[in-house]
């Protein structure tokens, strides 16, 4: 049995069925997903259909992309030029599919494997714990009646630095947007959403999440996926990006969490390199 963690699939579902062929994937296995399992790519509906029936077999993570979709299939937002949303909204089982994708969680940490899967990453003044209690702060309200509501309110960039006397939807939509939106950010966890670039684009006063050298979480193995931009290169010790660019003609990367072994296998989408 072995365990392997995937990058963002954003409905490449036929790039990621030759990536489960290369590792020769069975009922044995195990699967992460660092989130973003659909939209921009045209098999998001599959994509879905597929993870939702592996059960157990399977560990995923929400990402930016499919909280829009949620917002989308609750009317909060209208769905943007780059969507490919409509067969999702259209499939004759979309509230099966929309409920268990409202269950997932934001974070997910094995204790044996001794690993945490986020799909943006962690502020350097959070610890595992300190992200593993806020994370279902915002589960808890995702799972119950509020969650309308909390899509209401999930948009913005602001507040933009974290704070324990945060209240409401301003605390949520501060958690939110650390798992699920960070790239860079200051020491004291200041957010800054404009750059989507390589490490080249790193604004002045700010660094890579992952790459500050007091943070709390320098000593655990993190996956993480949404920085397509990187192409799957942290740099840095215990950390790991698995967004390696499938929907913008690159290619689609699982990690064998057992041995850290790569393996990758080519995008079918046009070549054409952006980030998301």
């Amino acid at each position: 049995m072995a365990t392997y963690a995937i990058g963002d699939i954003q409905g490449c579902f036929d790039e990621f069925q030759n990536l489960l062929g290369l590792i020769n994937f069975s009922q044995n296995d195990k699967l992460w997903l660092c989130g973003d399992l659909v939209n921009r790519g045209p098999k998001s509906l599959q994509t879905l259909r597929f993870i939702k029936e592996l059960g157990v077999q399977a560990h995923m993570v929400l990402g930016n992309h499919d909280l829009h979709l949620l917002a989308v299939h609750y009317d909060i937002t209208r769905k943007k030029k780059s969507d490919t949303l409509d067969e999702i909204l259209n499939a004759p089982d979309r509230e099966e599919l929309m409920h268990w994708l409202q269950q997932q969680p934001l974070l997910h940490t094995d204790t044996v494997l001794n690993f945490t899967m986020v799909h943006a990453g962690i502020p350097p003044d959070w610890s595992i714990s300190n992200a593993q209690k806020r994370a279902q702060e915002v589960e808890n309200i995702l799972r119950s009646a509020k969650a309308h509501a909390f899509f209401e309110h999930m948009y913005g960039n602001k507040p933009e630095t974290w704070s324990n006397d945060l209240k409401g939807w301003k605390r949520l939509r501060t958690i939110t947007n650390y798992l699920t939106r960070m790239r860079f950010c200051t020491p004291e966890g200041k957010l800054e959403f404009a750059s989507k670039g390589g490490l080249e684009t790193q604004p002045d006063g700010f660094l890579p999440w992952y790459k500050h050298p007091h943070r709390k979480t320098a000593g655990e193995n993190i996956i993480f996926g949404h920085w397509a931009a990187l192409q799957g290169a942290a740099d840095t010790h215990n950390v790991y990006a698995l967004d390696t660019g499938c929907i913008w003609g690159l290619k689609l990367t699982a990690l064998r969490l057992d041995d850290l072994t790569y393996y990758h296998t080519p995008s079918l989408q046009k070549s054409a390199f952006a980030t998301g």
